[in-house]
């Protein structure tokens, strides 16, 4: 059976000693239900593993000692940024954690006309919370050895005009072009999803004017939560990531 892995939001290093407070703590004691002496897998999101055991636990904290550690190499070469119309809270979450699988590099949620789901400041930060801490439950599944960074949620209209940093920007619309080999012009992914509701054709308009390519998957129209999947496995596998 092989050992659970364990996200630790502080930097390790071999033979050493480590603490994990908070959800780390919360998942090894009362998901997990390890004790001392048991053995589990840490990351810090460095690229390596670190094989440690459980030497004290308390109420909210678990001490590790550290031992060897030994790089990973599951990241995709392709650099690739998910911007990711709202959905509702189930739907998002599927999102957040099958991306992170396929090797997304960044997820930015993004508020549009359209979107169902309302956010303020303090909403806005407790959502963001909740979505990097599905993204790290994902890392520590799937064996990825960096953990996506769920950005805070941000209008259309300040995130799509400030994207010309990245050198290929794609927009998924039933009316686009297929997908080819082609589209990945190098650099940079930018992948624009919009909500349950879809982008408004002002909308459209901006991300057309900000350099985005818009592509199809298909003769189906796919909802919110399958379309950024299904791009992001064809990415992949045009980037050689998936075989």
């Amino acid at each position: 059976m092989s050992l659970r892995r364990i996200h630790s939001g502080q930097a390790l290093a071999a033979n050493s000693r480590s603490v994990l407070r908070g959800s780390a703590a919360n998942h090894v004691l009362r998901v997990l239900r390890l004790r001392a002496g048991d053995r589990l897998v840490a990351f810090d999101g460095s690229g390596s593993d670190f094989d440690a055991e459980i030497i004290r636990t308390g109420r909210e904290e678990v001490e590790l000692a550290i031992g060897s550690g030994r790089a990973i190499h599951s990241e995709s070469v392709l650099d690739i940024t998910l911007f990711q119309g709202i959905s509702r809270g189930p739907r998002m979450d599927t999102v957040i954690q099958k991306a992170t699988e396929l090797g997304v590099t960044r997820i930015q949620p993004v508020l549009a006309e359209r979107s169902v789901v309302r956010l303020d400041a303090g909403a806005a930060g407790r959502k963001r919370e909740h979505w990097q801490r599905v993204a790290i439950a994902a890392a520590e599944q799937s064996g990825r050895s960096r953990v996506p960074e769920v950005a805070a949620p941000a209008a259309f209209g300040d995130l799509i005009p400030a994207s010309s940093g990245y050198p290929t920007r794609l927009q998924l619309d039933p009316r686009g072009e297929p997908l080819a080999r082609q589209a990945i012009a190098g650099g940079p992914v930018a992948l624009l999803i919009g909500p349950e509701g879809g982008f408004s054709e002002a909308e459209l308009q901006l991300a057309l004017a900000s350099g985005f390519r818009r592509l199809r998957l298909g003769p189906r129209i796919l909802r919110t939560e399958t379309a950024p999947l299904a791009a992001l496995a064809l990415l992949q596998f045009v980037a050689g990531d998936l075989g």
